[in-house]
């Protein structure tokens, strides 16, 4: 499959601050506005959606920790514990009491305007585990893994706790089918997530602290998709122990990514930082034999996109 990146009229994205709620409504619409009229001349595998676009921070400020909000950057969340006590004094709020519900008038907005059968972008999660290490100072957290692994579970059991609540309701609103946050893929149904502490421990921390909850959320929805950031390729081989593992996507030098497209070959549907090196139309006999890959390519009109989407329809075998 091959997605090409043309929007030439794009105005800058709001930041995604809580007074940006009308700006960050407004862009979202008028971006799939676009969206589905360039489908009448572009025949890539773009799927338009809504996006509910939000920054990392959003369930670590359930939790309360501080937030900041630079002028010209996306926000982030503060660690709010350094310790096993701290983390213990934690408790998981009410859906209902959370900045979250902001998320969910957002998504109605878009809904309303959109009409039935419009998809929506999911919001940026992380793993319960990812999102502990925002909560937890990474600088003790690390060490918790290792002398007090079972607090660092108690804390992740909770943001999953919030995390299920919220993807509950999600999907009773708005339905299974959704576009990925990052990159824009679409699922019929299942979760996706960034998953980036794992590149900072070992293989058999990621067994005991992080894979079981994987499995869990993966098990739970239908399916699971993960963007990563991190370095962690002595983990590839456990996350194919995913149940319903449907796609990965790496940001990694594209030395990095050609290891990932031979690592997992046709194991795993794959949709990386790199897609290939020369002319697109070349890209495909590149990939191991069996592979499922989304490709990622760009063009600087519209009389390019259309002559780069003729020639990509021919290479993937579809003329």
């Amino acid at each position: 499959m091959f997605i090409i990146a043309y929007d030439p009229d794009a105005p800058a994205r709001p930041l995604p601050n809580p007074g940006n709620v009308p700006q960050r409504i407004e862009w979202s619409w008028q971006t799939y506005c676009r969206q589905m009229e360039r489908m009448n001349w572009l025949q890539d595998d773009t799927v338009p959606f809504l996006a509910v676009y939000t920054g990392t921070e959003i369930f670590a400020e359930a939790f309360g920790c501080p937030v900041v909000r630079p002028a010209d950057n996306m926000p982030y969340a503060r660690p709010l514990v350094c310790s096993p006590a701290e983390a213990a004094r934690i408790k998981t709020p009410r859906l209902e009491e959370t900045p979250l519900v902001r998320l969910f008038d957002i998504a109605d907005e878009l809904c309303r305007r959109a009409g039935k059968g419009a998809l929506l972008g999911l919001v940026d999660i992380q793993s319960p585990m990812d999102i502990a290490a925002l909560i937890w100072d990474k600088s003790h957290f690390y060490i918790a893994m290792v002398e007090t692994p079972q607090a660092v579970l108690d804390l992740a059991g909770k943001v999953n706790e919030l995390l299920v609540a919220f993807m509950d309701e999600w999907f009773v609103r708005y339905g299974p089918e959704f576009i990925a946050h990052y990159p824009s893929y679409y699922m019929p149904r299942g979760i996706t997530l960034s998953e980036d502490e794992i590149g900072s421990v070992s293989q058999e921390t990621f067994l005991e602290l992080f894979l079981p909850e994987l499995v869990e959320l993966s098990k739970r929805y239908g399916g699971l998709g993960m963007h990563c950031c991190a370095n962690a390729g002595h983990q590839w081989e456990n996350l194919l122990k995913i149940p319903d593992f449907r796609l990965l996507n790496l940001c990694q030098s594209a030395q990095r990514v050609k290891e990932a497209y031979e690592f997992f070959g046709p194991r795993l549907a794959q949709m990386h930082s790199w897609s290939g090196d020369g002319a697109p139309e070349g890209w495909p006999q590149g990939y191991p034999q069996g592979s499922r890959v989304v490709m990622s390519a760009s063009a600087g009109t519209e009389d390019e996109a259309k002559a780069l989407a003729e020639k990509l329809w021919n290479a993937c075998g579809r003329g």
